[in-house]
């Protein structure tokens, strides 16, 4: 049981997290409503995600075989059988599917979206250079539709753009990792041809900056000003850069950015980052 547990990659939930980002932009999360039904929609997109990943899974067994880590996984490694997967690939997304349909018609249209997509994804898709990291994009733009439409804010395009840009920055970290793999000798992904060290480097720091720019637009956005009557948004803007920073020091001189996820989450430096970042936005929000 444990070995199909790992199959779900809870830590990875960290991810949905972007669910929450607008009743956080918005600072709606007084409203009691909101709240449940965006942790709702936090479990069925959970849950609707660990069926992509144990599929995923089954697509990658080979090439997580010649991976120095993700040989270790319960597929990869023999401890969990194929067959034993597919059911709860069929168990995980017709559950999360059916329960979505019921609670919420367009947050079943997301959660479906974001299903084929990652099927389409984990087929062949995620072969394809570039158009693999923009999928990786998408998926955290629709998390963000998942919390828009279960509580009926509307999201900036500010927050989208900012999203989306940010996600490819992790994503292109992520591909470094396999570039350097890749140099090493261990061949573990078919389009890391499309890729090598020079241009991912030149990617991510133009993302970098991109994101930079996105998140300070926002805060001095018309719309913002005026929603939140303050003009002192745009100082949180010293948080995310530090926090970008950081995540290319990770990356470009500690030389570890396998699993964006497992980064954020050992890192001491990035959570205090990511938690002044928030302190200081909600303070400079709601009291000046």
């Amino acid at each position: 049981m444990s070995e199909i547990f790992k199959l779900f990659r809870v830590n990875q939930y960290i991810k949905n997290l972007f669910i929450f980002m607008p009743l956080l932009f918005s600072f709606s999360y007084s409203n009691a409503e909101n709240n449940l039904n965006t942790i709702i929609a936090f479990i069925l997109f959970s849950i609707i995600a660990s069926s992509i990943y144990i599929f995923n899974d089954l697509m990658d067994i080979k090439e997580d075989r010649a991976h120095p880590v993700k040989k270790y996984r319960p597929l990869a490694s023999g401890k969990v059988s194929p067959n034993s997967a597919k059911m709860l690939v069929l168990l995980l997304s017709l559950s999360s599917l059916g329960v979505a349909m019921a609670f919420n018609a367009e947050l079943f249209l997301v959660l479906f979206s974001y299903f084929i997509l990652n099927i389409f994804y984990s087929i062949k898709l995620k072969h394809i250079a570039i158009l693999d990291i923009f999928i990786i994009a998408t998926g955290f733009v629709l998390r963000l539709f998942a919390g828009s439409v279960v509580t009926g804010i509307s999201l900036s395009m500010w927050i989208i753009l900012m999203t989306f840009l940010l996600a490819i920055f992790l994503a292109l970290a992520k591909r470094r990792d396999d570039v350097l793999l890749s140099q090493e000798g261990q061949e573990t992904r078919k389009n890391i041809d499309g890729y090598n060290l020079e241009f991912v480097n030149a990617a991510m720091v133009l993302m970098a900056g991109v994101v930079i720019v996105s998140y300070i637009q926002y805060t001095i956005s018309p719309e913002v000003l005026s929603r939140l009557n303050t003009h002192y948004l745009y100082l949180t803007s010293f948080f995310v850069i530090l926090g970008v920073l950081r995540y290319m020091q990770i990356t470009f001189v500690e030389q570890d950015s396998g699993s964006p996820t497992k980064v954020i989450i050992r890192d001491r430096f990035l959570k205090l980052t990511i938690a002044f970042w928030l302190l200081s936005f909600i303070g400079i929000a709601k009291l000046i």
